[in-house]
């Protein structure tokens, strides 16, 4: 399945997120909902990468290392998933820091943790674009 627009792609997993946190409900461990998302995400025939490495580099080119990205979809779309009972502001500031040094656009927060669904994407222009 393609995506003319990122937006699309991510009202996709949004609609998917949403299936699976009726169906389950809050309580299962973070590793449950990054399975259960990935599975229906393949079901669409999306491409879905688990635990997906991205690079650190410093200003000068020198590698500080990796992190795993959750989920890495079609090649341009990070989602970090949380189980937990609210999104915090450390959730939100690892993923910003997943999207600058991975050079992504675009990204998905998820918690699946709470009765309700949180969901919230996040955009990290460049400066100057």
């Amino acid at each position: 399945m393609r995506f003319g627009h990122i937006n699309q792609l991510c009202d996709a997993v949004r609609e998917n997120s949403v299936s699976l946190h009726k169906y389950h409900r809050q309580g299962h461990a973070e590793k449950i909902c990054e399975n259960g998302l990935a599975h229906r995400l393949r079901k669409h025939g999306l491409k879905v990468l688990h635990q997906y490495p991205l690079h650190v580099y410093d200003e000068d080119g020198t590698l500080l290392g990796e992190f795993f990205a959750d989920l890495f979809i079609e090649d341009q779309l990070i989602v970090e998933l949380k189980a937990t009972r609210s999104a915090i502001n450390e959730h939100i500031a690892q993923l910003l820091g997943y999207l600058k040094s991975g050079r992504i656009e675009t990204g998905l927060l998820i918690n699946f943790g709470a009765p309700k669904l949180y969901v919230k994407k996040y955009l990290m222009t460049q400066a100057g674009d």
